[in-house]
Formats: C-alpha cells, structure tokens, sequence
C-alpha cells in the first residue's frame, strides 16, 4: 500500500512558475514509477511527467523544456517544478505510483491508466 499526498498548487499568472510537491507514504518507494498527471475540467486526464526510483525521467512532449520532474529519496518526496505555465494549464494535479518502474516509459500515453495509487490533487490556476 502507498499513500501520496501532493501540495504546492495556487494561482499564479501566465508565465509564472509552481513547485508542485508529492510525499509517497510507502515502504517500497524507490522501487515505484511515479507520475503527474493533470485534469482540467471537462477533458481528459493527460500525463505530464514520470520518474523512477533510479532518477529516469519521461515528459510529454507540451511540457518538455519547461517542467521538470526531481526526486529527493530521503525525503520520499517527487517535485515537479513547472515554468512558463499558460492559463490551458489550469488542472488539478495528480500525482500516481505504480509498483512497476517498467512501466514508467508508458505512463504517460497512456494518461496514467491502471496505477496503482493515486493522490487527491492540488489545484492549479493561471490567470491571463
């Protein structure tokens, strides 16, 4: 069992920057794929980025550039900083563990399906 708690959501404008922060609650943390993923309402839940317990990273390919996912395993703790935010970014986000690392190349396309544990989200905002 895991348990994730995200923080760090707020409002900011267009152009400004967020550090989303996840603490993974679980034993076998650096063995997980973890993931965030973001829902805006009335869309689809779309995956933005992915680590592993081994520090290898996927993005897509909107946020490439411009977010940036780290880990700090004596704190299990994911961050996701995220810069240049555009006010189609407005979502709540999520982050996700899965207990296959092997998975962590897919994640993403396939917009978090099948993940083990999920977080209840913090909300972004970007105001124009």
């Amino acid at each position: 069992q895991a348990l994730l708690v995200e923080s760090g959501g707020g409002s900011v404008q267009a152009g400004g920057s967020l550090r989303l922060s996840c603490i993974v609650f679980s034993d076998y943390y650096s063995s997980y794929c973890i993931g965030w993923f973001r829902q805006a309402p009335g869309k689809e839940r779309e995956g933005v980025a992915a680590i592993t317990g081994g520090g290898s990273t996927y993005y897509a390919d909107s946020v490439k550039g411009r977010f940036t996912i780290s880990q700090d395993n004596a704190k299990n703790t994911i961050y996701l900083q995220m810069n240049g935010l555009t006010p189609e970014e407005t979502a709540m986000y999520y982050c996700a563990a899965d207990r296959s690392a092997y998975r962590c190349a897919s994640v993403i396309t396939d917009r978090g399906s099948g993940m083990n544990y999920w977080g209840k989200g913090t909300l972004v905002t970007i105001s124009s």
